[in-house]
């Protein structure tokens, strides 16, 4: 619990700053048993999303990501969906993380996770090949669709 108070703590520092801000160290061992290392991802872009099973609107993003993260990984697109539910709802959201193709991490797995906390979820972080967060996507502020994404990712992917 202590984890998650902090994380979102730092998720609500970091929103005041998302456009130029680098990004918080995250390394995180996935459900499927690899490890995420947002560190080691230099050089591509990356979208870091948080998410809860009893999130309606997190739910319905998912197959979306989930495409997005098909058609595109190949170019340098990592993902990577971070669950905020308690330990005791794994189970499901093992369930879930079975119908997408990005990776998934409970967010309680995390060590040195400082990305900021926020209020309300889905909450979509898009960070450049340089370790720069660029953007941060809530429903309340813009919508995350596959239209929008890929206006955020490309130009991102054309840097050198």
């Amino acid at each position: 619990m202590r984890l998650i108070q902090a994380t979102f703590a730092a998720i609500m520092f970091l929103a005041a700053s998302t456009a130029s801000a680098e990004a918080p160290v995250l390394v995180v061992p996935t459900l499927a048993g690899g490890v995420f290392d947002l560190g080691a991802l230099k050089g591509h872009v990356v979208i870091v999303n948080f998410w809860a099973t009893w999130c309606v609107p997190c739910r319905t993003e998912m197959p979306m990501l989930s495409d997005f993260y098909q058609h595109h990984h190949t170019e340098g697109v990592e993902m990577i969906g971070l669950s905020v539910d308690r330990a005791q709802d794994l189970p499901l959201v093992r369930k879930l993380a079975a119908t997408v193709r990005y990776p998934i991490a409970a967010l309680g797995d995390a060590s040195r996770n400082n990305f900021p906390a926020t209020n309300a979820l889905p909450v979509t972080y898009l960070i450049d090949g340089q370790g720069i967060v660029r953007a941060r996507l809530t429903p309340e502020q813009d919508s995350v669709t596959e239209q929008s994404l890929l206006a955020l990712v490309k130009p991102l992917l054309n840097r050198p």
